[in-house]
């Protein structure tokens, strides 16, 4: 007859785990917690049935805060996109625009520039109309745009 090792044993076996590097707790993590949590409660004093209740309507909470976290970053992403496109109806246009600048005895002070608007890009998080000067700037400070005079 066979004999069966016991470091073959199910209980004796070690899981392997993957880290993820994050101290976050997801939906899955809080789940799995649930599952550990109702497979080792004491068979003489269960858990209270509000208890799990309030435990499920915490995880319930959680995976939607979760789902609208990713529904806002999708927001956010074609935000970007379509601002961009917007945007990119003012390549060739002739645009008067505001700077700021110091001068020597550091005193704010708004100039009037013009120039064609050359290109737009997205750079550090928005979107900026690059001029014909080599200038970039951001939509907020064009103040008058024209056709380019031809």
């Amino acid at each position: 007859m066979t004999k069966i090792s016991e470091d073959l044993m199910l209980s004796n076996h070690q899981a392997k785990t993957k880290q993820t590097g994050s101290n976050i707790l997801g939906k899955d993590d809080f789940l799995k917690i649930l599952i550990t949590q109702l497979q080792n409660q004491d068979p003489t004093s269960p858990m209270q049935d509000r208890e799990f209740i309030a435990q499920m309507a915490s995880f319930s909470s959680l995976e939607q805060m979760t789902n609208m976290n990713q529904t806002m970053q999708q927001f956010l992403s074609f935000q970007t996109e379509s601002s961009l496109l917007q945007q990119s109806q003012m390549i060739g246009k002739q645009v008067t625009y505001e700077t700021e600048t110091v001068d020597a005895e550091g005193n704010k002070k708004i100039e009037e520039k013009e120039a064609v608007v050359k290109s737009v890009l997205f750079e550090k998080g928005s979107v900026m109309l690059e001029m014909s000067d080599g200038t970039k700037i951001t939509s907020y400070q064009v103040i008058k745009i024209t056709d380019q005079a031809k």
